[in-house]
């Protein structure tokens, strides 16, 4: 699989690409989803821009880009602030506009308790490992694990979540982003890419957009899977 991460916490005066909006995130997921992505990652925002899970400010970003692409996984980040289990809790009744999958940052405190409140919603979750961890008696409802990486890191950590025998994505970011591509990718595991984990192409030249940035992962991705 590869993942489109369209956005991230950057703002919009770090790219003009940027999609922020719901309107402008369901534009750049029909365009990636044209070029085999099968799966977004996005961080909701609010009406100000500022990252939320507030309920019904989920539900309009998840239910437009679920219109504009019908089918394709769609992954929120939890990693916002304030109580975040009382806020995914107003998801239940959300319907179309809850997400598929949710993040969930192993280094947070009560993360255990976060990822049984999105369980407890019928969304799956996605753990996501920058460090060794204690990873033992997983909660339930993780259905993947997210290696954020450097190319230097990698391989001990993937060592460490394979073992769990759960599906594994590994990712980079910024300088790191397409070495840890390209090492995912010769292994075989999932990957992702987009403008919440890089701006620039592999040559260094600024990315235009998503849909750019997209492209040459996927080249990437199959020009190094084992033939």
């Amino acid at each position: 699989m590869l993942q489109a991460c369209l956005n991230g916490s950057r703002t919009a005066e770090e790219h003009p690409a940027l999609p922020l909006s719901p309107e402008r995130l369901a534009e750049d997921a029909a365009d990636v989803a044209a070029l085999g992505v099968t799966s977004v990652h996005i961080h909701p925002r609010d009406v100000i821009g500022a990252l939320t899970l507030v309920g019904p400010e989920v539900a309009t970003t998840i239910a437009t880009v679920r219109a504009a692409v019908p089918g394709i996984e769609i992954s929120v980040s939890t990693n916002v602030p304030g109580n975040q289990a009382t806020l995914i809790g107003s998801w239940a009744p959300l319907a179309a506009g809850r997400p598929d999958i949710a993040s969930v940052h192993v280094d947070q405190p009560g993360w255990r308790d976060l990822a049984q409140a999105l369980h407890r919603v019928n969304v799956q979750v996605e753990l996501v490992v920058g460090s060794p961890t204690d990873l033992q008696d997983l909660p339930e409802g993780v259905s993947r694990i997210t290696v954020s990486a450097t190319r230097d890191t990698a391989e001990s950590l993937l060592v460490q979540v394979e073992s769990l025998g759960l599906p594994v994505l590994v990712h980079g970011r910024d300088a790191e982003a397409w070495s840890v591509l390209d090492y995912g990718a010769l292994l075989e595991h999932h990957v992702r890419m987009g403008l919440e984990d890089t701006l620039q192409m592999p040559d260094g030249r600024r990315a235009k957009n998503n849909a750019e940035l997209i492209a040459m992962a996927r080249r990437r991705q199959r020009s190094r899977a084992p033939s």
